[in-house]
């Protein structure tokens, strides 16, 4: 970190700068601080795209959708302002160093189950960043932190926003072509367009570095082109590869984008070693969050110790020393939803129509496998044992207000284990007209009694109407019921479903909605609704739904002109019934008679011997009905 010169501001919005971290290609990086002592990141845009409108309104697009991402295995969006002189974007510190120093500086290549786990943690913030509409666009070593419980992936999004001016001509300057040397795709090398696919493909080279401690295409000293001609062209060099992770990591690499997996492929097939850190990294970073959890403990903001960002600032976002004392910069505990532990046989198509079985995972390997390089695993020690008692881990869900058959409002916490400090619970919360995502705080635990305090907001549907939540006491009374209090709020939580797929079979598909002749006489045709429920995790938009509708006029007469409205909820809960937060509307639905949704649960029957969606709002009134299609 360098300090701040004459001509940079003392602060930006909230935030209070602190230092200099780096420049970009899409501006200046920035240490700062937030009036409760928070440490962030900020990235304000260089003047001579702030200029450019084209690039502005991508920008506030581009930020939206890293808001959507909402931290899952990335570095969460705290601040922004997009319509500001000069726009800028805060974005969280993440207490770790980079894939890149930890692989080429400090313990060489990976072994193979530490592999495996970082491709699960990637995949897994890959699928967040694809659904919220985003390709990374810039995987890579330097943009991978390393965490105690898994990896984030950082720096993603904005860079859609540069490419798209300087597809336009109005940007010739270093800096606007997007990726990087070394770790691109082929579709980036020859400037096609670019796909979800394409983060897939520069996965498969940052696994392959982490393997093997270099780049498959090799390095730039044959020249930028030769080696971006080797990526376009050539097959990897995976000499040295772990057989367990050849299948996986050829798949990846695979020239034709149709041909790799995706992101949530990958994640459905993967175990996951816990700890996933060999002994010699995982102690260094306990040491880190040990100093952190000390410094937390200090009781004045004087000191002058920083830390890096998780901005994608250039050079390596490596805290070296403690953090100030404050409330909010203890290490993160991202919740790691269970994968699949089966293995499955995944074949992938070759560019050369060959196919590629996903990975075997032998007996032997994995921990025994002796590190190359600077060190030797000898061993995987245990990650330093959390507080919460094994009865309370897992998911659980309740009803706030309202009845089990007719939910008004409706609670869930996800806790996973940690020390006391750490933020292990992920809560959402959903009432009539909003939804409240965020991460809670360990304060204390016993055998019988888990509480969580402070909380950050990490999703808000509709945007800034949630506060953090109160305190939150879980009280065991058997080993599938718990009694949850917030304040004066109390409810009965049940264990619920985890994962990456917890949506029940049966919510699956496309649905239209039931004739209603009765009401809408020979007009019934023109009026349709459908609704498609997708598989996936909490806190994801997996449920869209379409209307569409003949105009009204003044006079109350229908018009031949059609309205067309689309619109997303989260999940929220699942069980009986699927509980989502309030639609979305799209962009492109900007109609005035496009009708603004609120939190809803959906339960499925049987009707006429035929498959009935019933959708019903947290309010007192009759259903919609649809049938399958």
């Amino acid at each position: 970190m360098e300090p701040l010169n004459a001509e940079d501001p003392v602060s930006i919005g909230p935030f209070r700068l602190i230092g200099r971290l780096g420049v970009g290609g899409m501006g200046r990086v920035f240490l700062a601080r937030s009036a409760g002592g928070r440490t962030v990141a900020v990235k304000v845009v260089h003047a001579e795209l702030a200029a450019q409108e084209e690039f502005r309104r991508r920008f506030a697009r581009e930020v939206a959708a890293l808001e959507r991402v909402g931290g899952t295995g990335t570095a969460p969006v705290l601040g922004s302002d997009t319509s500001a002189e000069s726009p800028w974007v805060a974005i969280g510190y993440v207490p770790g160093p980079s894939l890149r120093t930890v692989v080429g500086d400090e313990y060489g290549p990976l072994p193979p189950a530490t592999v495996k786990a970082l491709a699960s943690g990637l995949a897994h913030a890959l699928v967040h960043i694809h659904t919220a509409g985003l390709v990374h666009r810039d995987l890579k070593p330097s943009n991978v932190l390393l965490t105690v419980d898994g990896p984030r992936l950082i720096d993603f999004g904005i860079a859609r926003a540069v490419d798209t001016v300087a597809e336009g001509g109005g940007l010739t300057t270093t800096g606007a072509v997007v990726g990087s040397p070394g770790f691109m795709s082929p579709e980036q090398v020859r400037g096609d367009r670019v796909t979800p696919a394409s983060d897939v493909f520069c996965l498969g080279s940052v696994l392959a570095y982490a393997a093997t401690g270099r780049s498959p295409f090799g390095s730039a000293d044959s020249g930028v082109h030769a080696m971006m001609f080797r990526i376009a062209h050539d097959e990897p060099d995976l000499t040295d590869l772990a057989p367990e992770l050849a299948g996986l990591i050829r798949a990846c690499l695979a020239k034709d984008p149709e041909g790799r997996p995706s992101a949530a492929e990958i994640v459905e097939t993967l175990p996951v070693a816990d700890p996933w850190l060999p002994a010699d990294v995982l102690a260094r970073l306990g040491r880190h969050a040990a100093r952190l959890l000390e410094a937390e403990a200090g009781t004045g903001p004087e000191r002058e110790h920083v830390g890096a960002a998780s901005a994608g600032a250039a050079g390596d976002p490596t805290p070296a020393t403690p953090l100030p004392p404050t409330a909010s910069t203890g290490p993160r505990a991202r919740r790691r939803k269970p994968l699949i532990a089966a293995l499955a046989t995944l074949l992938v198509a070759g560019a050369a129509t060959a196919t590629y079985t996903f990975w075997p995972d032998p007996d032997t390997g994995g921990d025994e496998q002796k590190n190359r390089g600077k060190g030797e695993t000898n061993g995987v020690s245990a990650r330093p044992a959390g507080i919460v008692p094994a009865g309370f881990l897992g998911a659980w869900e309740g009803v706030i207000q309202g009845t089990a058959d007719h939910p008004r409002e409706t609670a869930r916490i996800e806790i996973t284990q940690g020390a006391a400090g750490a933020k292990n619970a992920v809560y959402v919360q959903v009432s009539e007209n909003r939804l409240c995502m965020g991460r809670s705080r360990l304060v204390s635990a016993d055998e019988d009694k888990v509480v969580f305090g402070e909380s950050d907001v990490t999703n808000s549907v509709p945007a800034q109407r949630c506060t953090p939540a109160a305190h939150q006491t879980l009280t065991l009374r058997s080993p599938d019921v718990l009694e949850w209090t917030s304040g004066a709020a109390k409810a009965t939580f049940r264990k619920a479903p985890t994962g990456t797929a917890v949506v029940p079979a049966r919510f699956l598909g496309r649905w239209r909605s039931k004739p209603m002749r009765e009401v809408y006489g020979d007009n019934d045709d023109r009026y349709t609704t459908e609704v498609t429920v997708s598989q996936g995790p909490i806190g994801t938009q997996l449920v869209r739904m379409t209307d569409v509708f003949p105009r009204v006029n003044d006079a109350g007469e229908i018009t031949t002109d059609i309205v067309s409205c689309g619109s997303t909820a989260v999940l929220a809960g699942v069980g009986d019934f699927l509980v989502i937060g309030p639609l979305v509307k799209d962009a492109d639905s900007t109609d005035a008679e496009c009708p603004q949704n609120g939190s809803s649960y959906l339960a499925v029957d049987k009707w006429e011997g035929k498959d009935r969606l019933l959708v019903y709002p947290m309010v007192d009134a009759e259903p919609g009905e649809f049938l399958r299609l």
